[in-house]
């Protein structure tokens, strides 16, 4: 049975980036998966690496469960809106604090290379956007996606990472959103 967790990145809990994530839930529990969904604006903490790596910050109470969630999880899926071609200062915050170095990748002394801490689990990015998927793609070169998948998500180990982008939203009739929640379940379904 696999368990996944669920992390809701739009600081908007009536968001369509919400309902996209308890969909997908709803799809993964439909199939027996463990499935848990954390609303990052639920949590308390300070999204502020205060020190950098200079000098450890302690983490908050809501953030040793998530780093305990992510390192029991099989797979994990981010759901988030693409703002400013990348993604909300909230979920920015939530990797500085809990993909540190000892959880998420060890640095080898004099050396290059890195241990990749989390490379026995899978990914999935739902994101939201205004841009026209096409538009992002060619234009600005997928900044927002390739910085979430390469930069931290592969970096710490976790592969595959696959992508859904659900765009333009701000021109989206109802059907289109019944499509997308739609196409949510079925992620949650096959757990991809």
């Amino acid at each position: 049975m696999k368990n996944i967790l669920v992390i809701n990145a739009h600081p908007d809990k009536e968001s369509l980036c919400a309902e996209l994530a308890s969909t997908y839930q709803n799809g993964a529990e439909s199939t027996g998966a463990q499935c848990k969904l954390v609303h990052l604006i639920d949590l308390k903490f300070d999204p502020i690496l205060r020190h950098g790596y200079r000098q450890e910050t302690p983490l908050e109470a809501d953030l040793v469960d998530v780093q305990q969630d992510l390192f029991a999880a099989d797979h994990l899926v981010l759901v988030y809106p693409n703002w400013w071609g990348t993604y909300p200062a909230l979920l920015k915050g939530f990797i500085d604090r809990v993909f540190l170095p000892g959880f998420a990748f060890k640095i080898k002394e004099k050396s290059i290379f890195w241990d990749k801490l989390l490379s026995d689990k899978t990914a999935r990015l739902m994101v939201t956007m205004d841009t026209p998927a096409w538009y992002y793609s060619l234009i600005y070169k997928q900044p927002g996606h390739r910085s979430m998948k390469k930069g931290i998500l592969e970096f710490s180990g976790i592969k595959p990472v696959k992508i859904t982008s659900f765009s333009p939203v701000k021109s989206a009739t109802p059907q289109q959103r019944t499509k997308w929640l739609a196409k949510a379940n079925k992620l949650g379904l096959h757990q991809n």
